[in-house]
């Protein structure tokens, strides 16, 4: 009987896995530094707004307001702007701005 060595297939195994979980944590890393640069002088480092947002009508992102919000209806916000918040749709890809998306979910306050 011919022995089969599984040493490649492992090692090849293992690097597929490694190269797929940490996408997720670069995307949310993306979409925080992209929050910090386009967002938080008016919503806040935290979300809850900064004294300027507050004043322009900022939402706090913590707000059950907010989080009800579909994440259609939160895209087309950051895509169309609303009120005093400016139109992102020129300025930032799709994938950016879903991006944004589920990092306002993830500052909602845990249940």
């Amino acid at each position: 009987m011919k022995k089969i060595n599984f040493m490649p297939f492992a090692t090849l195994t293992a690097i597929a896995v490694a190269s797929v979980l940490p996408q997720p944590l670069r995307a949310q890393a993306a979409a925080e530094t992209l929050y910090k640069s386009k967002c938080a002088a008016c919503h806040g480092p935290e979300g809850s707004g900064s004294a300027m947002g507050l004043k322009l009508g900022a939402h706090d992102f913590h707000s059950p307001d907010v989080q009800k919000q579909t994440d259609a209806e939160l895209t087309g916000i950051i895509a169309n702007g609303k009120n005093k918040m400016p139109s992102y749709a020129k300025t930032l890809k799709p994938d950016e701005i879903s991006g944004l998306v589920a990092y306002i979910r993830s500052l909602a306050p845990a249940k």
